[in-house]
């Protein structure tokens, strides 16, 4: 029963440290309130409008497709690392190669429908589309 006095004094001085240093600091420190202490500061530049920002689709998209791919390569290592091996004690080469060709073949066919349906496709914004037949029209 000792072990978890210890441990319970333990927690106690780990949560009691960060809380008396924050009491400390709001007793001591000085206050001197003013304005610009609550403004929003942006690499000195006054900030203009909203901190609501709509952001494309595509960038989900593509960080979905990116997490996806990426677990493939690390579900695709070890079985690399293994495969030397398990042929060397006696297994087939169908055997080794149909679970990972299946695994593939269903990651290409996810990536054909995700191309079919646009997820890989870039939408330009309206800006370089403007850019784009300014620069035709000189």
């Amino acid at each position: 029963m000792s072990e978890w006095i210890a441990i319970g004094a333990m927690g106690l001085v780990a949560v009691g440290i960060p809380i008396g240093m924050m009491l400390a600091s709001a007793l001591l420190r000085p206050s001197v309130p003013e304005q610009g202490k609550s403004a929003t500061y942006e690499s000195g530049e006054v900030p203009t409008g909203t901190a609501r920002v709509q952001f494309n689709i595509q960038y989900y998209m593509v960080a979905l497709l990116f997490v996806v791919f990426d677990i493939e390569t690390v579900l695709i290592f070890p079985w690399t690392v293994i495969y030397r091996s398990a042929l060397e004690q006696g297994a087939s080469l169908g055997t080794i190669l149909a679970p990972m060709l299946v695994f593939i073949g269903v990651l290409v066919i996810g990536l054909v429908w995700a191309w079919r349906n646009g997820a890989v496709k870039w939408v330009k914004s309206p800006q370089a589309s403007r850019r784009k037949t300014e620069r035709q029209d000189a």
